[in-house]
């Protein structure tokens, strides 16, 4: 675990290793306001592991790394297998391959919520990671982070807490549970750690002290797209499995926030709620025009298919400046899901009005996370209008794979002295008083952009 690399100058650390039962061993190592278990079952290809702390780590991140080598488990992510590279891309994390590739252990990430297992295989043999329920993580349920790296040996990250790109403060004093499992090659199957409940961990929630919370309906969502709620506070985040406590329900259209309230999870019993009606989902009025679909994700905008998995610059990127949008023959894909001050630093939209659609509108555009103080700025034919800064992680974040920050919609409300009849240009530039390059110059990323009858 690297114990005096989380608190300084603590050296000081105690193994205490026992056999439980006659099936069951316990080592248990304390070190830096941290203690963290190792325990094994007779008979099971596995070690179960549990992390809990007292103190936030001063790096502002703590990872268990489970490195093999790479030799004998060379099938690890693709996105993360960097032996190869020939030039370095970002920092000292982000590499080039000599065909224009890119390669970063951040490349290996997911949503929290879509894996219960990471791991790399060889002949005949796999080494996995299987998550717990993740409890004590921050970022909710679609925060992305680093799972692997193939370097000279591979590298198995479980995050228990991450900073790059995060959302939220570290949670503190609750256990994190994750498995190491062998197989042979094959993927792993669920792991059951109810059975921990007697061994005595610390920070250890047993399944009578959790409750759960239910909902006979939930009215008008968009039957398209999936929707995810999730549970949260200072002390804990789920999606299942939940502490008894007073909690903010939050109702997710994909990744975007669209209703929230605070609801109680009792011990041993299932709070049933009445019907809960979505409040909060900017698609409700109707636009004149809209970009992009009001979900938390730019998924759908030009590159979106590529963003979590390589660098802006890789060369299977199309091109980050595809010229005006049409708004009269347009599609999605057609706009940048990403804007950079330094690399597309304006984005025009063209649209027609005729003299009867000439009124005040409300320009709204909505952002997932902005890098370096980023944020839009409008301009309509001769009007301008720039905005401030939305409260945002201070890392990187749009050349590590991550969109994820804090949905945030920015609204400009237009005159209609500023239009004409004909052609209108609608022009999106990226404002910040920091400086940057390249890609990281001061950035965005999209979630919407429409116009409404103000």
């Amino acid at each position: 675990m690297g114990f005096n690399y989380l608190q300084h100058n603590n050296y000081t650390v105690n193994v205490d290793a026992y056999q439980y039962d006659n099936e069951t061993i316990i080592v248990q190592v304390d070190g830096a306001d941290l203690t963290h278990y190792y325990i094994s079952k007779k008979g099971e290809p596995r070690i179960y592991m549990g992390t809990i702390y007292s103190k936030v780590p001063l790096s502002g991140w703590l990872r268990y790394i489970l490195r093999s080598l790479h030799s004998q488990l060379p099938n690890g992510p693709e996105a993360s297998e960097i032996l190869d590279w020939t030039y370095k891309v970002e920092a000292s994390d982000v590499y080039g391959l000599a065909n224009g590739e890119t390669r970063s252990k951040h490349y290996s990430n997911e949503r929290l919520k879509d894996w219960s297992y990471i791991g790399a295989t060889g002949t005949d043999v796999g080494l996995w990671i299987v998550r717990g329920n993740s409890e004590g993580m921050s970022g909710g349920p679609f925060y992305r982070s680093l799972l692997n790296q193939g370097a000279s040996d591979q590298e198995i990250t479980y995050i228990v807490n991450y900073g790059m790109a995060q959302t939220e403060a570290l949670r503190s004093n609750i256990l994190n549970l994750y498995t190491i499992v062998f197989t042979d090659g094959s993927t792993p199957p669920d792991v059951d750690t109810t059975w921990l409940e007697p061994l005595g961990l610390e920070g250890w929630v047993s399944s009578s002290d959790r409750g759960s919370v239910s909902c006979a309906h939930v009215l008008d969502m968009d039957t398209s797209i999936e929707y995810t709620a999730g549970l949260s506070n200072s002390a804990a985040m789920y999606w299942g499995g939940v502490d008894s406590s007073t909690y903010n329900l939050t109702i997710y259209k994909n990744e975007l926030e669209v209703y929230t309230s605070s609801v109680d999870v009792i011990k041993g019993k299932n709070n049933l709620l009445d019907v809960i009606t979505i409040t909060d989902d900017p698609s409700f009025k109707s636009a004149f025009w809209r970009i992009g679909e009001w979900d938390g994700s730019p998924k759908e905008f030009l590159n979106g298919e590529y963003i979590n998995y390589m660098h802006p610059s890789d060369v299977r990127m199309n091109s980050w400046n595809p010229g005006p949008i049409y708004i009269s023959n347009f599609t999605n894909n057609q706009f940048p899901a990403y804007q950079w001050k330094e690399i597309n630093g304006a984005i025009e939209v063209k649209f027609n009005l005729t003299e009867s659609e000439i009124v005040n509108y409300i320009l709204r555009v909505g952002i997932t996370i902005a890098y370096s103080g980023g944020r839009p700025s409008a301009q309509m034919n001769s009007w301008y209008s720039g905005s401030a800064m939305s409260s945002q992680p201070r890392t990187r974040s749009l050349t590590v794979g991550t969109y994820r920050g804090n949905n945030h919609m920015y609204k400009f409300s237009i005159p209609a002295s500023a239009f004409i009849v004909g052609e209108n240009t609608l022009t999106l530039r990226v404002l910040s008083g920091s400086s940057g390059s390249g890609y990281l110059s001061p950035g965005i990323s999209y979630d919407a952009v429409d116009l409404i009858v103000a």
